[in-house]
């Protein structure tokens, strides 16, 4: 292969663009490992901007429509941030509309180097990308995207795209990979590394492939046909032994999550007892349940939906399959598994478990690979449901195919949640539950306290107790009883957190920073893993990616709000809306925090962090789409209600 680079439209006026997914800062982070990656390895650079000249107007029909000026020459916004400027031996080509091709200069400049292959980043993958790299398999040259350095303000269109590019032999890779082969060295299998130690193999997987896929969902639905003829007392029975293994496996998998994902052998056990105590309360449910029922006109069935397609995350690799699987084993429906990479030998522990407690070799199963074996998994024809928990870009793919099959959807995709600590707070209660649900299992869960906010006139007395409270827990090794904050589960994620506080820093959104445990950051064993010293940052700038973003890391933002009034508009000023909290005492406090504040889980007290199996577990706003998860939205999700004319 014989590539050259091409950076689409990396323009400030174009990173400024509300609703970028991802967000600016990590797509010019991303992009600029890819730029100086291609420097080093000598591959010819070519730059794609858009520009528009005001003496000779050729803007687009719907900008002149909209009176839109933007990408003018000479301005800031045609420009391209500091990471990604041009060296003089770099082609630049200059475009007024979607096609890079359109004026000749691009064809001319591929020619003249003779390459065979193209590599693209930028924005907007539903548009300029899309057109470039349309026109560039139209002249017989080999496509691959960067997937995590292209971008669009139109997500669930750059998902379409993504697929309809993809069926086209488009190969979309990851920044990382992309360099690897560019070095020749690209993997066969996926590799997993120690969070604890970041420079040993703990694994490798494969990619399942398309045969695969295909014989693991035909074998499925032809388990299904079977197992929803069962009934229910032999389905709850196998579960029932399955909570004892469960529960007796605990020990050894709490410690199998400390080594391979960084979580703490303490909260592996804790993620071991709410996994058991969910499958009690699926089978007490069920029991309960009248999958039939007589009314006036006929009769009313609860069915099962058929084969549903599982995809977990590596967070919570016991809890959150075991609480998709038992309900829709319970409601007579067949699995095929897609687990996270890094969660791919805890998943096989739990199969075992299932084997062996009865569950017929068909009814679950698990393929492993990568985001796109969930991708081809959902789009097969013999899948009847998905549900997934993962990140919001990772849901707008599977959103996009499953619109296009009228697949029901259960997802889970991620939280950004804020507790509010108001005036009449207990400070040092309120900074002790907050720090634990921010930094607990190093900030790793969807529930975490990702922003604490706080009046002006508290700031300083709560800061104070946080700072306090934070450095009371134990960071260290995930192996250690004693343990509460560990690694991040990669290097890349340590790297991205560092990244994200010093631009902050630079720009001077970040008014304060405090590196918690400063001593212990100085240790050896810091260095040798994926450990990021854990973080507070107060940041006021509502609209700031520190704000904005889920980092999924030790990591604590707080604001400072003028009023309650205000305190509730930050809360909710996020595109996420999983769980969100209020400590105060006050009942006219919580009675307007419980009208106003848009998530689907409110806490009264209490951290973010931390569920009750009992209840139904789901977000709000890009949080989640579908019927929540546990309590009473099992049944609604896993069965699908008939009704039957003419029957007694």
């Amino acid at each position: 292969m014989k590539p050259a680079l091409l950076l689409i439209d990396l323009q400030n006026d174009y990173l400024t663009v509300a609703g970028m997914q991802p967000a600016a800062d990590s797509l010019i982070s991303r992009a600029a490992a890819l730029l100086n990656g291609g420097r080093t390895r000598q591959i010819p650079i070519i730059h794609i901007w858009t520009t528009v000249h005001r003496d000779d107007d050729r803007r687009l029909p719907h900008w002149k429509k909209l009176n839109r000026w933007q990408c003018v020459a000479g301005t800031d916004g045609h420009k391209t941030p500091e990471p990604l400027q041009t060296r003089a031996n770099e082609t630049i080509i200059h475009k007024g509309g979607f096609n890079g091709f359109a004026g000749g200069e691009l064809d001319a400049a591929l020619k003249k180097i003779k390459c065979d292959a193209v590599i693209l980043a930028g924005v907007h993958l539903h548009t300029c990308v899309r057109t470039i790299a349309a026109e560039s398999l139209e002249r017989g040259l080999q496509v691959l995207i960067t997937e995590d350095a292209v971008a669009s303000n139109d997500p669930i269109y750059a998902a379409a795209t993504r697929r309809w590019l993809a069926e086209r032999g488009v190969e979309f890779i990851s920044v990382n990979d992309i360099l690897s082969r560019l070095e020749g060295n690209a993997p066969a299998k996926l590799i997993h590394r120690s969070p604890r130690e970041t420079g040993k193999i703990l694994f490798e997987i494969s990619v399942a492939g398309a045969d695969e896929i295909a014989a693991a969902t035909l074998s499925a639905q032809s388990a299904w046909k079977i197992w929803r003829r069962t009934d229910l007392s032999p389905r709850c029975e196998i579960l029932e032994k399955f909570v004892a293994r469960l529960e007796a496996a605990g020990p050894d998998l709490a410690r199998q999550m400390a080594v391979e994902i960084g979580k703490p052998v303490s909260h592996g056990i804790e993620e071991v007892r709410r996994a058991a105590a969910n499958v009690r309360d699926v089978i007490r449910r069920a029991d309960a349940f009248e999958f039939q029922k007589l009314e006036l006109a006929g009769l009313v069935r609860h069915e099962p939906l058929g084969v549903v397609a599982l995809i977990s995350p590596w967070n919570n690799p016991v809890a959150i399959p075991v609480g998709k699987i038992a309900p829709a084993l319970i409601y007579g429906n067949t699995v095929v598994w897609k687990p996270a990479p890094a969660a791919a030998k805890i998943s096989e522990v739990l199969l075992k478990l299932l084997r062996e407690s009865g569950v017929p070799a068909g009814t679950v199963q698990i393929l492993s690979g990568d985001h796109t074996t969930a991708q081809k998994l959902v789009a097969d024809e013999n899948v009847s449901a998905v549900t997934i928990t993962s990140s919001a870009h990772a849901g707008f793919a599977i959103q996009e195919i499953c619109a296009r099959q009228f697949l029901p959807l259960q997802a889970e995709l991620s939280g950004n949640n804020a507790a509010i600590v108001w005036d009449d707070a207990d400070l040092k209660i309120a900074a002790t539950q907050v720090a634990w649900g921010a930094f607990g299992f190093a900030g790793q869960r969807c529930t975490a306290n990702r922003r604490v906010i706080v009046s002006v006139t508290e700031f300083e007395n709560f800061w104070r107790e946080l700072k306090i409270a934070a450095e009371k827990l134990n960071w260290g090794d995930p192996l250690e009883n004693s343990t509460d904050i560990g690694p991040v589960i990669h290097a890349d994620k340590r790297d991205e957190q560092l990244k994200l506080i010093l631009s902050a820093q630079k720009s001077g959104a970040a008014r304060r920073v405090e590196f918690l445990f400063a001593d212990r950051a100085k240790e050896t064993w810091v260095k040798s893993g994926a450990y990021v010293q854990p973080v507070i940052v107060n940041c006021d700038e509502s609209n700031h990616p520190l704000v904005q973003e889920e980092t999924m890391s030790p990591l604590l933002v707080v604001q400072r709000a003028e009023n309650f009034e205000h305190a509730l508009e930050l809360c909710n000023g996020v595109r996420h809306g999983l769980v969100a909290a209020l400590f105060s005492d006050s009942i006219e406090q919580q009675e307007k925090f419980l009208a106003e504040a848009q998530a689907g889980m409110l806490k009264i007290n209490s951290a973010t962090a931390g569920v009750d199996v009992s209840l139904p577990f789901g977000g709000w706003k890009m949080s989640g789409l579908g019927l929540p998860e546990h309590g009473e939205g099992d049944r609604l999700f896993y069965t699908r209600m008939q009704a039957v004319y003419g029957a007694r």
